[in-house]
């Protein structure tokens, strides 16, 4: 007989399974986020005005800078003014930057920095109502400056009423797909600095080559090609016909692309952080 059969203390094993740490990584329920985001937004609102200012202040200064003085340059582009042209352009490049850089920065800092995700990891919320909370926070700060900047362009007689109200849904979802676009890198980032390669290599590029400034048909026909895949000209597609009154193009191509970009980079995200906080 096997003495060691009645060596082994006879304990349960107690240690998580991989099924159990995967279902830890995705939502709990559908509404488990919205505390996340309610607790994102309380911090927020106590500095609502500073953040808003800084998150306008660029968008606003290629707006007129560019709009204003190129566009005395440039005239018009596609039947309309350049500084009409630039604002539909401005307001996704807004959504952008300010999805990504909500994600990056200030999710960086209440994951690794405050410890924040750890804290609220000893609640009934997993590891995914955590993120889908922070990636719904970051895409509600996007809709926040995009919606100011369309009403600038509004006001001024750069936007069409009612028919910009249609951009509406395409803002939101270009949030969604930016914050969680920038959620990988987050996961990925050992420190602050990490985050200056996503800038420069992947967000300043797409600003150039999406139709923010200019169509893209003034590119070679390769890169033209290579824009056409990237999120910021989709949600620039949009955008724009909305602003400006026209009717859209392929609309659903670029929300199927959009949507795309979300969930698949959301579930990304989701194993990269189990990876990173469950180990």
């Amino acid at each position: 007989m096997d003495a060691r059969r009645y060596d082994t203390p006879n304990t349960p094993d107690t240690s998580p399974t991989t099924a159990s740490r995967w279902r830890s990584a995705l939502p709990a329920n559908a509404t488990h986020w919205i505390a996340v985001w309610r607790r994102n937004y309380l911090v927020w609102k106590k500095l609502a005005l500073a953040s808003m200012i800084g998150n306008l202040a660029d968008p606003m200064i290629y707006l007129f800078g560019l709009g204003l003085g190129l566009g005395l340059m440039v005239g018009r582009v596609e039947g309309v003014s350049y500084i009409a042209f630039l604002a539909a352009g401005t307001v996704a490049s807004s959504v952008m930057m300010s999805a990504s850089f909500e994600s990056m920065y200030s999710g960086f800092s209440r994951m690794h920095v405050q410890r924040t995700w750890e804290a609220i990891m000893h609640t009934p919320l997993t590891l995914g109502d955590i993120v889908l909370g922070e990636i719904v926070w970051g895409a509600s700060k996007a809709v926040l400056s995009g919606v100011a900047i369309m009403l600038v362009a509004s006001l001024l007689g750069y936007a069409s009423f009612p028919s910009m109200l249609l951009a509406l849904p395409a803002i939101v979802l270009a949030g969604l797909a930016f914050a969680s676009l920038a959620m990988i890198v987050t996961a990925l980032a050992p420190s602050y600095d990490f985050f200056m390669f996503y800038q420069t290599l992947v967000l300043t590029p797409m600003l150039l080559l999406s139709g923010v400034f200019f169509p893209i048909t003034q590119l070679p026909e390769l890169a033209q090609r290579a824009a056409q895949a990237l999120p910021l000209f989709n949600a620039v597609e949009l955008i724009r016909p909305a602003m400006l009154g026209r009717p859209m193009q392929d609309a659903a191509l670029h929300i199927y692309v959009l949507a795309g970009y979300a969930l698949v980079s959301f579930f990304i995200c989701a194993a990269l952080f189990r990876r990173r906080m469950m180990r």
